[in-house]
Formats: C-alpha cells, structure tokens, sequence
C-alpha cells in the first residue's frame, strides 16, 4: 500500500515524525489495530492527537525520535497482510529546512535513524525522491563535519525519460486524442518525441501548445511551437531552474559551472578535459584539474552532462543545451 508525502511543507524533526506517525495510524485502523507502544508514548509526555492530527508537546527534549521510532516498531508488528511503503518527496528540501531552523546534526540524525529502522525492521520499505540530488544534502552535512553515510544501504536509482518507442507511443496517442491535423502521425509523433527528448512532460507540453495555438503537428510546426517555449517571458517549462539552481547547488564555484557550461553547450561535439579546463581558464582565475574533475561528476549527477566512454562531456540533454545556447546569447 504506497502513502506518498510531501515533505517539502516540513520544517522540524517533530513535524518529520508528526507527519510519519498519522498514516501508520490511519492503516493499522482500517484494520482495527492500534499503534500501541507510539500511543503509550505519547501519553507519557503529554502529546494530543484531534481528528487524526498529531501535535508533539512543547519541550526541549527531542521526542521526535521515540515517536518514529515506536510508530514504525508498531506498524512492523500489525501490517500484516499488507505493507506500507513510505514514498518521501523533497526529502532533501526537508532535511535542508531542519538543518536551517534546528542545525545540521539534527538533520544527520534524522537519516541515521531512517538508517537504523530499515536495518531493525526488515519490513520497513521507503522511496526518497526529489528535485535537489540528496547528494547535495549529504555533501553539505559533512562541510559540518558529520561523516555518517546514512543511505549507503539503499539503491540509488536514476529515473530516465521514456524509451523512444513509448515516447512515441504517448505522442501519437495525444496528438490523436486532441484530434491535431497531420501529414503522417508517424512522422509528427516522431518530430514531437525528438524535441522534446522523449520526457513526457514536454511531449505533453508540446501538443497542448499545438492543439492552443491552432497548429498542426507536422515537423516544421512542432519546431516552432518548441521555439515559443523556450523564449517565452513566462517560462512555461520552468528552464531558468537549471540557470538559478546553479548558486546554491554549486556556491563560490558558480563561474566555474557557467564558463563550463558555456563551452559545452554550443559545441558541436562531446570535449575532452583538457579543452574544458582551458576554457575555463580563459574566463575564471581557475587552474585546479582535479577540482575541475568532482565538478563535471557532480554536475553529470544533476543531469547537466552526460561523458563518454572515452571521458568526454557533453550535454547530457539536447533539449537543454538549445535553452541554455539560447538564454546566454551564445
């Protein structure tokens, strides 16, 4: 049984295991169970729960451990015949506001505790997900000097955009759907998939802007349409992300990541490191290979470039080094 959440609206440790504690509570009702040993817990310290809504007391001892932890203890034992699994959106967004508001340490100690469940209860299954690489979280949390790898147990998986024949597949049935004019759907679902880079996201987008804007969804059409996106004032594909996110991703080195993407985007074909570091030498006071070297891995992580077999960068999207060529002018 999946619960999905949000944790981007979460800001403490507490809210973290407020927010955990009310769907274990929801499911082991539906079976007429209860979670006895949290319930025990909280009236020990003084919590309330009112139509479901959980509220840890005002104090200084952090009961936000004993909580999660005797909420899930509890849902291990009861779940049977079916099993929760946690899916955690924005988890880093979350982890970065507590170590914001309550330091950095409470945020490690959140994930080891995650940690420690997983390793305790066999049962306890989770996905984390969001749109800051939890890389980026972790490498700011041992900056302050915690050294714990806290998710070292889990599987690191990489969600791709859609294999081209499905892409193709979407295409056809939207363009079909929205009742487009068309030369050759098989042509005009091609055209789209290959703008778009098979995301289904833009797949979607692209239709939608052809069905509004009156256009038929053949090749030179759907280019156009593409070419309205990206320009647009508005930004309806919300590209300035990968401009923006650049400061607080990659901080004091966010030249650096610029003159590198710079270079890459226009070019024609993938670079070696030694044409990356010149290039950007020649616009930063930067001559540190080695550095230079984490960055273009870090910045493959975030889905920036892709390399080569043969240790050569690119762009890892065609779609984004068209924006990116685009919005600097290059």
């Amino acid at each position: 049984m999946p619960v999905l959440q949000d944790l981007e609206r979460v800001h403490s440790a507490n809210e973290f295991a407020e927010t955990v504690y009310e769907p274990i509570q929801r499911f082991l009702g539906s079976w007429k169970k209860v979670a006895n040993r949290a319930r025990r817990f909280l009236g020990d310290i003084g919590g309330a729960e009112v139509g479901g809504i959980l509220k840890l007391p005002q104090s200084k001892e952090p009961h936000w451990k004993s909580l999660l932890t005797h909420a899930v203890a509890d849902l291990i034992e009861e779940q049977a015949p079916r099993r929760l699994v946690f899916f955690w959106d924005e988890m880093p967004y979350m982890l970065l506001a507590i170590a914001r508001n309550e330091g950095e340490k409470t945020a490690m100690e959140v994930l080891d505790v995650l940690r420690y469940l997983r390793q305790t209860h066999a049962g306890f299954r989770m996905v984390l997900t969001g749109s800051i690489g939890l890389h980026h979280v972790l490498t700011t949390l041992k900056d302050a000097g915690h050294t714990n790898e806290p998710v070292n147990d889990m599987c690191a998986v990489e969600v791709p955009p859609l294999a081209l024949a499905d892409a193709e597949a979407l295409a056809r049935r939207l363009i079909d759907g929205e009742q487009l004019l068309t030369a050759n759907l098989e042509e005009g679902a091609r055209a789209v998939v290959m703008q778009g880079d098979c995301f289904p996201f833009y797949v979607h987008s692209i239709v939608r802007h052809l069905k509004v804007s009156g256009r038929r969804a053949d090749p030179g059409p759907i280019a156009e349409a593409v070419i309205e996106q990206m320009t647009s004032a508005n930004d309806p594909w919300e590209l300035a992300h990968y401009r923006t996110r650049i400061k607080s991703f990659y901080p004091g080195e966010e030249k650096i990541v610029l003159a590198v993407l710079d270079f890459l985007a226009p070019a024609a074909e993938s670079q070696p490191v030694a044409a990356i570091l010149n290039a950007v030498k020649a616009q930063a006071t930067f001559d540190d290979r080695e550095r230079l070297l984490e960055l273009l891995k870090l910045m493959q992580r975030d889905h920036y470039l892709a390399r080569t077999t043969d240790g050569r960068f690119a762009f890892r999207f065609p779609l984004i080094a068209r924006w990116w060529k685009l919005d600097r002018g290059l």
